[in-house]
């Protein structure tokens, strides 16, 4: 079967995000494609065909980032027991923090969002606003099931978000030493889910 434009293999897939997180990570977000494109060995015009431009390989990174912080709702468990899937978003999501390349390139967004706004926005949107867009679709499903009682996912959503990360996205963003060891992730996670329960469980 002839492949379909704009459409490469999923390892050949796999490699561009790879190099794209380990490249910009190193050199920032103006870091020519070309490096990114010798990194991953294939062509630039092969990341080019794929995602047509920088700000869509950050949506891309960011996208990839979210469906793996938020596959815990797509499970038997976590569609029968919020709290179990509320906990690991809470730990996939501090673990986002606390990586070095999945903060470096939020913050090189952010420094670079005036000369690069489509940049910026490509991850903002991918990132941020769909993890909550996918958690308030969450809630919204275990509230019509009865698990969960959240009359405003979306605000249930940035409400629960919100006691994850606390100042520790700032600790990071400005390269302050983490306060706190795997075990204080668990802590964090677990007292956000209880915290949020008790106000949203039926």
């Amino acid at each position: 079967m002839a492949r379909v434009v704009g459409q490469i293999d999923l390892s050949k897939n796999e490699a561009i995000l790879e190099a794209a997180v380990n490249v910009l990570s190193e050199r920032g977000l103006a870091a020519p494609m070309e490096a990114i494109a010798r990194r991953a060995n294939v062509s630039k015009q092969t990341i080019y065909n794929h995602y047509g431009s920088k700000a869509e390989l950050i949506r891309a990174l960011a996208l990839r980032r979210v469906d793996e912080m938020t596959a815990s709702f797509e499970t038997p468990e976590g569609l029968d027991d919020p709290a179990q899937a509320l906990a690991q978003f809470a730990r996939m999501l501090l673990g986002a923090i606390l990586r070095p390349g999945g903060v470096n390139l939020y913050r090189m967004a952010i420094l670079s969002s005036v000369e690069m706004p489509d940049v910026a926005k490509a991850m903002f949107e991918a990132g941020p606003r769909e993890s909550r867009r996918k958690l308030a679709q969450y809630l919204a499903l275990e509230t019509e099931a009865g698990r969960l009682a959240c009359p405003d996912p979306l605000q249930a959503a940035e409400f629960f978000a919100g006691m994850v990360i606390g100042s520790h996205q700032s600790t990071a963003l400005l390269r302050m030493p983490p306060a706190f060891t795997d075990d204080g992730v668990e802590a964090v996670a677990q007292e956000a889910v209880t915290r949020f329960l008790k106000a949203y469980a039926r």
